[in-house]
């Protein structure tokens, strides 16, 4: 995989505790919708997160990065950011990319694994827009959705793209879906046998979704994601 530098052009908050971050090279990166770039905060210390932006729109390297006062790990990486301008970064990384075959696709994020279904969701409708596609987010609070509007518009002008927005503690006056992301999923499509899954979230969520979408026909052959390169 190709190491290169990027310059730092923008970090600005998309909630209290996520950032996007826009990195520009110095030439077009060669990745694909669906993977991943790694930081390389020293020689031997690489980190790895979702681009976010799509594939055709190359010129640049668009992160989501959670970092709450709590996540060293995260926000070592934003301080690199700032205090050097600049950061060496290695990509695209990553086998769960997008297979834009006219099979209707679900894809279902936890919290900042939105930024991996946001590149594919804006590839797809450059390369497939016909494709039928639902996405699913799922976060604690609705506040963690930070691009629902976006999405809800998006919903709005494509006649085969709907948005299911899944709060885990939802405040009184909310009217979505609640609960688990996954679980919302299988409501909504009892039989997955002719489904593509692209999925991004913490990794016992992908295990557990993973061996319930088997129980409705879905072929884990069609079902796409990082974590199960180590589940």
């Amino acid at each position: 995989m190709s190491e290169f530098e990027c310059k730092v052009a923008s970090i600005t908050p998309l909630t209290e505790v996520v950032y996007k971050v826009e990195l520009i090279p110095a030439q077009p990166v060669d990745f694909q919708a669906g993977q991943y770039i790694m930081v390389h905060m020293g020689e031997k210390d690489q980190r790895p997160f979702s681009i976010a932006n799509p594939a055709y729109d190359n010129g640049r390297i668009e992160l989501h990065i959670g970092a709450d006062e709590n996540n060293a790990y995260a926000n070592e990486v934003l301080t690199k950011m700032r205090n050097d301008g600049v950061i060496r970064i290695s990509g695209g990384h990553g086998e769960a990319i997008l297979h834009a075959d006219g099979t209707p696709i679900i894809l279902i994020a936890g919290g900042t694994g939105f930024s991996y279904t946001w590149s594919i969701l804006q590839q797809l409708f450059n390369v497939a827009p016909d494709t039928p596609v639902s996405l699913y987010w799922g976060g604690r609070h609705e506040k963690d959705l930070y691009l629902s509007a976006e999405l809800t518009a998006l919903a709005a002008k494509y006649a085969n793209f709907t948005f299911a927005p899944v709060v885990e503690f939802p405040a009184e006056d909310w009217q979505g879906r609640t609960g688990y992301v996954h679980k919302a999923v299988m409501e909504d499509f009892p039989d997955l046998s002719n489904k593509q899954i692209y999925i991004a979230g913490r990794f016992e969520m992908a295990k557990i979704a993973r061996d319930d979408f088997a129980t409705c026909g879905l072929d884990t052959s069609k079902l796409y994601g990082d974590a199960y390169a180590f589940l």
